[in-house]
């Protein structure tokens, strides 16, 4: 190596000035610096030992401590509103319509009148069945006086008993007559009354299918209105067959319970009706076609929100679960091969993973049947941060809206 001319005179001439040491010096120190560079490894490493990894903390969940009670389980039905009552209004006279009586739409009272028909006909008829009335009654009058006066005259043999007889028949038949001729204003009269037809039920009125100078017929096919009957109304539900035969044997072995009658109404806009209706009666056929069974409920209308032919869905308590459990549904997840699961907090504050059976939904809550029992605590808040076997600190939360 090139050295520089500094260094070739002074740097070298010094160090060739220094006396050399020992060579056995020269070793100890080597071996001084060695063990030294070994005691301060050493002192690091063992400081690196003594440095411990701080433990996390446990971490808080939300935790709900499940208990058991009596749960009403429902479902939901299908079902169809019906009027409770329905006329269809028909004339049982012919004649041109001189005058309706009623607005379209309204509610109408049994008895109200509704239709005027044309009396000209019927009150001509009425007319002559009172004059051939009138007739009969002087016949008759006539007739029994002659009997009378015949009566009397046998006794003196002054007429003969077939003379007698013969007034006396025609006496009796002048009463009959009188009684025919009665009977034909009777019904001149009723045809007279059936000239104005009249609400045969109370209810809400449709509109009209005649107008004034249409001519109409007695027991006309059709309708000249219609009347339905709004308040109370009916609600016909139907169920499948084999559902309603697992309720019966749910009961029959005692895990369910009959439920009451009132069942609720969920209108087809998803809102809920205000008023709840009773369980009239249950079909007592399965429909072959479609196999259910069309069950009757009756709900009061006071409003007429409800109108017949409406679609809804009735939500029908069918069944009372003694000592079920109900548990939150945040507190209840599915693993990927579709099994519920819960996390429960044990007694020494321990995560632990349960397979449950959820059996079927109530609200916001599953119907457990197995996995979980009273007493449990069940995580529902904070459990995607722990795992099974975590230490937590368990909280104590409400669920309750």
């Amino acid at each position: 190596m090139r050295l520089f001319p500094f260094a070739q005179h002074g740097f070298t001439e010094a160090a060739a000035s220094r006396p050399a040491a020992p060579a056995s010096a020269r070793v100890a120190g080597t071996r001084v610096t060695r063990l030294a560079c070994c005691l301060m490894l050493a002192s690091a490493l063992a400081g690196c030992g003594e440095k411990k990894k701080p433990e996390r903390p446990p971490v808080e969940v939300g935790y709900v401590t499940l208990t058991t009670g009596d749960v009403t389980l429902s479902t939901e039905l299908p079902g169809r509103t019906a009027s409770t009552m329905m006329s269809e209004v028909r004339p049982q006279v012919a004649g041109v319509i001189q005058q309706r009586l009623f607005r379209e739409g309204s509610y109408v009272k049994a008895g109200q009148p509704l239709y005027q028909i044309d009396q000209s006909l019927y009150r001509a008829s009425q007319n002559e069945a009172q004059a051939a009335l009138s007739n009969a009654q002087a016949s008759l009058a006539a007739a029994q006086a002659k009997a009378s006066r015949y009566g009397a005259l046998t006794d003196s043999e002054a007429v003969s008993r077939q003379e007698r007889d013969d007034v006396i028949a025609s006496a009796r038949q002048a009463k009959a007559a009188v009684e025919q001729a009665r009977a034909r204003l009777e019904t001149t009269q009723v045809n007279m009354r059936f000239t104005r037809v009249y609400a045969p039920i109370s209810g809400r009125i449709g509109r009209t299918l005649v107008t004034p100078g249409a001519l109409v017929t007695a027991n006309q096919a059709d309708a000249l209105a219609t009347i339905q009957q709004l308040d109370p109304i009916y609600v016909d539900i139907t169920q499948s067959s084999a559902k309603l035969l697992q309720l019966r044997r749910a009961f029959a072995s005692g895990t369910a319970l009959p439920a009451s009658a009132n069942i609720r109404l969920k209108l087809d806009d998803g809102s809920d009706y205000p008023q709840s209706g009773t369980i009239e009666f249950t079909e007592p056929i399965v429909d072959p076609n479609s196999g259910t069974v069309t069950l009757r409920a009756r709900f009061p209308n006071p409003e007429g929100l409800l109108l017949p032919g409406m679609f809804v869905r009735v939500v029908a308590p069918q069944s009372v679960r003694p000592n079920a459990i109900l548990a939150p549904q945040q507190g209840i997840s599915r693993d990927p091969k579709g099994v519920a699961t819960a996390l429960v907090v044990t007694r020494d504050n321990k995560v632990e993973r349960r397979s449950v059976n959820a059996e079927q939904a109530v609200g916001d809550k599953w119907l457990i049947t197995a996995g979980l029992k009273a007493g449990d605590r069940l995580i529902v808040e904070g459990s995607s941060k722990v795992q099974p076997g975590d230490s937590v600190k368990p909280v104590a939360v409400s669920t309750e809206k």
